[in-house]
């Protein structure tokens, strides 16, 4: 009994040792964090800007300590925010300390529309006579698109480049819903509307492969004419070259086909940089990330901070109303974060940068509103970025100018409605229901039966009045006939490119250029830009994550593309009862 007490108190005593540990593990990180943020960043001449870029990019930059922690603490890239990335790349330009860009993009996570935008600042960078050098030794397709906007692109001597055209995933559910023996009844508007077909198909509809080739193609089409004029390479000779499957050949090849500069070793290629930038063999690069960079003072810099006119830079990224996405949009706070732009009489014009696949299309409808109303005040620019359809184009098209670039996916205007009926799950476990009802439609909608058939075309017609005000919405956003809409709409999803021709978009670019319109369209020549909505402090985000993300962040840090697959199957919970989303995976390698 004496031996059974003394093992059970060093175990007790080691469970609070641990904990301790941890606990002090996990407040040193989190001041190291904090006490590195608040110092004073300083460039020294002759130095390069380090773009690390094989993680997440997310719109904005967040002062997220714990998703910091956790990248930390798992050994992955933190997430950098495309603000800063464009900042730091512009100020660089502009900065004579700042000689070229070291560039590591080899797995990138993001869109291709944000890669386009990353890409485009590099190569108005380049065109200052600074250098920048890529290297990496593995390179996905997005992160070789990227490299490709650099002087050099270099690979490991054994590396891996991935260039062989594009495709699109698509992960269907129907098999297992079935095993599970849960009925998945659908409503929808939208011949196109394909964001239904992975709970009742196994694989993809025709017309469902249509859109896609055609958005995939025309996105394909841009990469390759975008490389060709970077490298020197013809459209003919890439295409060519992506059929032998590059990711299988040896290097010697790739230098062969003129896909890369050239073979080296990490060491090599700081050799080379500091060649480039005086700096002695025995020294150290002088080199600075994008977070320390981005939150630099440059003395030549214009002074805008006393400007009185403003240009508001509203934020609207991920899911609609998405109860179980981490960081998505909440339709009452965005609404509000307009409303208050839309009064403040310092704000001059609003861009409205959308990344988002849509979702509650009630959630929708209160965005519109307030983009409707702030229109009638001030000029209000949409910037799409990797996607805005479906709900993303619906909050999108009462704007004055609508810009996206030529890969963002945008469309989608259809609408539908999933309701999952358990009835077979439930009775598999051994479970029945019985109840009792005042009125016909007293317990509509139920999990636990399927729909009957007044119940059906109860829910048909309320899925068609919505897609009627979907289609007003646009129709009177963009100054056409419903009837137009209608044929452009059904639920199909097209590229920024193929948008321009159907007039669901004004024009192709980047934020800055949305920055730019909404300037010439106030009539200010001098302003400065407000974020928003504003952002947490350090302190405040932590305490948010903990209250309700950290388990998510956590999960999608350790999971991570599986982690989306999970999210989609959870949301089916909480959904909105009419949802304006695009196809629910749609995974462009």
């Amino acid at each position: 009994m004496n031996k059974f007490f003394k093992y059970f108190l060093a175990v007790i005593a080691g469970a609070l040792v641990s904990v301790f540990i941890l606990t002090m593990g996990f407040f040193m990180i989190i001041s190291s964090l904090a006490s590195s943020a608040s110092q004073e960043v300083k460039v020294k001449d002759n130095s390069i800007l380090v773009l690390d870029l094989n993680g997440a990019i997310t719109e904005r930059n967040s002062n997220d300590i714990l998703a910091d922690l956790t990248a930390e603490l798992t050994g992955s890239e933190p997430s950098v925010g495309l603000n800063q990335v464009l900042k730091a790349i512009k100020q660089a330009k502009d900065d004579d300390r700042i000689k070229g860009i070291y560039l590591e993009s080899g797995m990138p996570s993001t869109g291709y529309a944000t890669i386009e935008e990353i890409r485009n600042a590099l190569l108005d960078f380049r065109a200052s006579g600074k250098f920048i050098y890529s290297f990496n030794s593995t390179y996905s397709q997005k992160g070789y698109y990227l490299a490709t906007a650099g002087d050099k692109v270099y690979l490991n001597p054994e590396g891996m480049l991935d260039f062989q055209g594009l495709a699109g995933s698509y992960t269907f559910y129907k098999g297992l819903l079935e095993k599970l023996g849960v009925e998945v009844q659908v409503f929808k508007h939208g011949e196109f509307k394909s964001a239904v077909e992975p709970y009742i198909l196994d694989k993809m509809s025709d017309p469902a492969r249509l859109q896609a080739e055609v958005y995939l193609n025309s996105m394909w089409n841009h990469i390759l004419n975008s490389i060709s004029a970077s490298r020197g390479l013809t459209v003919e000779e890439l295409n060519s070259a992506a059929s032998m499957v590059p990711v299988m050949l040896p290097g010697e090849q790739l230098l062969d086909l003129k896909l890369i500069d050239g073979l080296r070793y990490k060491d090599e290629v700081i050799s080379e940089l500091k060649a480039l930038t005086n700096t002695e063999d025995n020294d150290d690069l002088n080199a600075i990330g994008v977070r320390a960079y981005s939150s630099v003072y440059l003395p030549k810099e214009k002074k805008k901070g006393l400007e009185k006119n403003k240009i508001a830079v509203i934020y609207a990224e991920g899911a609609i109303d998405d109860a179980s996405s981490s960081g998505g949009i909440d339709s009452e706070e965005l609404s509000r974060t307009i409303r208050e732009a839309r009064r403040d009489s310092s704000i001059k014009a609003i861009v409205f940068r959308i990344n988002s696949p849509g979702g509650s299309g009630l959630g929708s409808e209160i965005i519109w509103r307030e983009v409707k109303l702030a229109k009638e005040t001030k000029p209000v620019v949409v910037s799409m970025g990797d996607y805005a359809a479906s709900g993303g184009y619906y909050i999108a098209c009462a704007a004055d100018t609508i810009i996206a670039h030529p890969t963002t996916l945008t469309g989608s205007i259809g609408v539908f409605s999933i309701v999952p009926n358990a009835q077979k799950l439930i009775n598999k476990i051994g479970i029945t229901t019985d109840r009792v009802v005042t009125n016909e439609f007293a317990d509509f909608p139920s999990l636990d039966r399927p729909f009957n058939a007044d119940e059906r075309r109860i829910m048909q017609a309320y899925i068609e009045r919505f897609y009627e005000v979907f289609l007003t919405r646009c129709a009177d956003g963009r100054s056409v006939e419903k009837e137009a809409i209608g044929k452009i709409g059904e639920g199909r999803v097209w590229s920024g490119e193929n948008a321009i021709g159907i007039n669901l978009v004004d024009k192709l670019g980047g934020i800055d250029d949305a920055i730019a319109v909404a300037a010439n369209m106030a009539g200010i020549e001098t302003y400065r830009i407000v974020e928003l909505p504003e952002q947490l402090s350090s302190i405040e985000q932590l305490m948010k994550s903990f209250s309700g993300n950290a388990t998510a962040k956590i999960m999608e840090t350790l999971l991570g593309e599986e982690y989306k697959v999970l999210k989609t199957v959870k949301s089916l919970e909480n959904a909105y009862p009419i949802q304006a989303r695009i196809p629910y995976e749609i995974s462009v390698n």
